[in-house]
C-alpha cells in the first residue's frame, strides 16, 4: 500500500515546488501522445506539463520576471544619440558666418546626450521592491495551480482504480453466479430441484453481467476523465489504456489526529494560494509609496556633446608668397610712384574630422523639477493605488474564508467517509455470513433461489459499497495531509 501511492507524493511534491515554468510549457500543443499505461507519478508529470491553467500562471511569473528585470535597469543612466543629413540649395545660411549665401550647403549635426536620475521620492527602489513582491506572488500563484491540477490527477486516478475494483467484484460475482447455474442445471436434470429454479438463477447471472458491463463503462469513464485532466486526447478507446495498480490496504479507523482549527492554522502558513495573496497585498502596499513619490521633487542629471560639419564652413589661411602693389603718392607737390609688398593668402576649408573637433560643445546640467499644480493626477494615482491595495486585501481575506471553508468541508467529509467505512464494513461482514448461510441452504435445498439471489444482491452491493466508502475516506485523509503540508504517505 505505501510504495505504490508514494510514488503520487514524491511527483506531487517535486512539481509543486517549482518557483518557475519552463519555457517549454507555454506551448500550447499536447507534447504526449496517449500511451498504453501510466503510473500516478507519469500522470501527474504530464498533467503538470500539457494544462494550460499551469502554462498560463508560467507565463505570467515570465512577465513579473521581466517587470522586475526592468525595473533595477531603470536605475541606471540613461544615453542616446543624434544625427542629421542635411541638403539645401538656394538662398542659405552659413552656419559659421550667419551670413546668406547663394550656393547649396551639405551639413552634418551629431549630438551624445545622457541623464541620470539622483533622487524622485525613492520611487525607483520601491518598484524594484513592489515587483519583487510582485514575481514571488506569482510564482506561489504557479505552486498553487500545480497543486489543483496534481489533486484532480489524483482524485481521477484513484476513480479509475476504485471502479477497476468494483469491476473485479462483479466479475468474481458473475463465476458465482455462473458456478451456482451450473450445479442447478445438474440438480434439475437429476430431478432434485425444479426447474423454476434454475430460470431464477439465470436471471441473476443475467443480472450480474449486466453489471459488469455498466461497472466497465464506469472504468472508461474514469479513464478518459483522467487522460482529459492530463489533457491527452481521447479519440483512442479509453479501455486500451491501462494505469499501474496502487495496493491498497484497509485504513484504520483510528480518529484523525488533529482537529479542524490546527488543520486551518497550518494551513494558512503553508498553502500558496494564501502566500499568493499576502504578497499581493504587500505588493499592493508599496505600490501607494510608489504613488506618493510623484508628490516629491526630482533632481536629476544631464550632459551632452554636441558639433557639426558644413560644406561652406570655415576656411584656414596659408601664406602664398607676396606681390608688389604700386600706389601713387605725392611728395612735395610732385607724384611719385611707390610699390607696397603684400603677402599673399590661400584658403582650405576644414576636413570633416577637423569641423567637428572644432565644434564641439560640451555641457553638464543639475536639473529640479518641483511639482506644483499638475491638475491633481499624482494625487489620483495615490487614491487608485490605495483603492487597489484594498481590493487585493480583500481577496486575501477571501482566500482565508475560502481555504477555511474548504477545510471544514473536508473535514466533514472525512468524518462522513470514516463512518460510512466502519458502516460498510461491519454489513458487508454480516451480509458474507448471511450470504453463506443462504448459499449452504440453497444446497440443501432449504431455501429456493430468490431467497438466494437477494442474499448475493445485498453481499454485492455492500461490497461495491466498502470499495467505494475505502477509496474516498483515504482520499479525503489525504486532502487534510496535503492542507498541513505533511509527508504524504499511504
Amino acid at each position: 500500500m505505501k510504495t505504490g501511492i508514494r510514488l503520487f507524493f514524491q511527483s506531487t511534491f517535486v512539481f509543486l515546488s517549482l518557483s518557475a515554468i519552463q519555457p517549454l510549457l507555454a506551448q500550447v500543443t499536447v507534447q504526449n501522445p496517449p500511451q498504453n499505461r501510466y503510473s500516478l507519478r507519469q500522470a501527474i508529470d504530464i498533467a503538470l506539463q500539457n494544462n494550460l491553467d499551469v502554462r498560463q500562471s508560467g507565463l505570467q511569473v515570465q512577465g513579473a520576471e521581466l517587470q522586475l528585470r526592468q525595473a533595477r535597469l531603470n536605475r541606471l543612466p540613461s544615453a542616446s544619440g543624434f544625427a542629421t543629413q542635411n541638403f539645401s540649395s538656394g538662398r542659405n545660411i552659413n552656419p559659421f558666418t550667419n551670413e546668406f549665401v547663394e550656393q547649396g550647403i551639405r551639413s552634418n549635426n551629431f549630438q551624445l546626450s545622457g541623464n541620470a536620475t539622483l533622487f524622485n521620492g525613492f520611487a525607483l527602489q520601491n518598484t524594484i521592491k513592489q515587483n519583487d513582491l510582485f514575481l514571488q506572488s506569482n510564482q506561489q500563484s504557479l505552486r498553487a495551480t500545480q497543486n489543483t491540477v496534481a489533486l484532480t490527477v489524483v482524485q481521477n486516478y484513484l476513480d479509475v482504480l476504485t471502479n477497476e475494483e468494483q469491476l473485479e467484484i462483479a466479475r468474481r460475482q458473475v463465476e458465482v453466479s455462473r458456478g451456482q447455474v451450473e450445479r442447478t442445471q445438474r440438480l434439475v436434470n437429476a430431478g432434485t430441484l425444479p426447474e423454476a429454479n434454475l430460470y431464477d438463477l439465470r436471471a441473476q447471472q443475467a443480472n450480474d453481467e449486466l453489471t459488469v458491463v455498466n461497472t466497465q463503462n464506469n472504468v472508461n469513464l474514469a479513464k478518459l476523465r483522467l487522460l482529459q485532466a492530463m489533457n491527452l486526447p481521447g479519440y483512442n478507446p479509453a479501455s486500451s489504456i491501462e494505469i499501474e495498480r496502487i495496493p491498497l490496504e484497509d485504513p484504520t479507523l483510528e480518529p484523525y489526529p488533529n482537529s479542524l482549527q490546527q488543520i486551518f492554522e497550518t494551513a494558512l502558513q503553508s498553502m500558496p494560494e494564501i502566500r499568493a495573496a499576502e504578497l499581493r497585498v504587500q505588493s499592493d502596499a508599496v505600490g501607494v509609496t510608489v504613488a506618493k513619490a510623484g508628490l516629491m521633487p526630482t533632481l536629476s542629471v544631464s550632459g551632452a556633446l554636441n558639433t557639426l560639419y558644413s560644406s561652406v564652413g570655415a576656411q584656414r589661411l596659408f601664406e602664398d608668397g607676396t606681390r608688389r602693389i604700386p600706389q601713387t603718392i605725392i611728395f612735395q607737390g610732385v607724384p611719385q610712384q611707390i610699390f607696397i609688398e603684400e603677402v599673399n593668402f590661400r584658403g582650405e576649408p576644414y576636413t570633416f574630422f577637423e569641423q567637428l573637433s572644432n565644434n564641439l560643445n560640451r555641457s553638464l546640467s543639475l536639473n529640479l523639477q518641483i511639482p506644483i499644480f499638475g491638475r491633481f493626477q499624482a494625487r489620483n494615482r495615490i487614491t487608485n493605488a490605495t483603492i487597489t491595495q484594498k481590493s487585493s486585501e480583500i481577496a486575501a481575506d477571501n482566500a482565508r474564508l475560502t481555504l477555511r471553508q474548504n477545510i471544514e468541508t473536508a473535514y466533514t467529509n472525512m468524518l462522513a467517509g470514516l463512518n460510512r467505512f466502519r458502516a460498510t464494513q461491519v454489513q458487508v461482514q454480516s451480509l458474507e455470513l448471511a450470504f453463506r448461510a443462504a448459499e449452504s441452504r440453497l444446497n440443501a435445498g432449504a431455501i429456493n433461489s430468490v431467497d438466494y439471489n437477494i442474499a448475493k444482491n445485498n453481499l454485492d452491493r455492500a461490497r461495491a459499497n466498502l470499495v467505494q466508502a475505502k477509496y474516498d475516506y483515504i482520499f479525503r485523509t489525504k486532502i487534510l495531509d496535503f492542507y498541513q503540508n505533511k509527508p504524504l504517505n499511504f
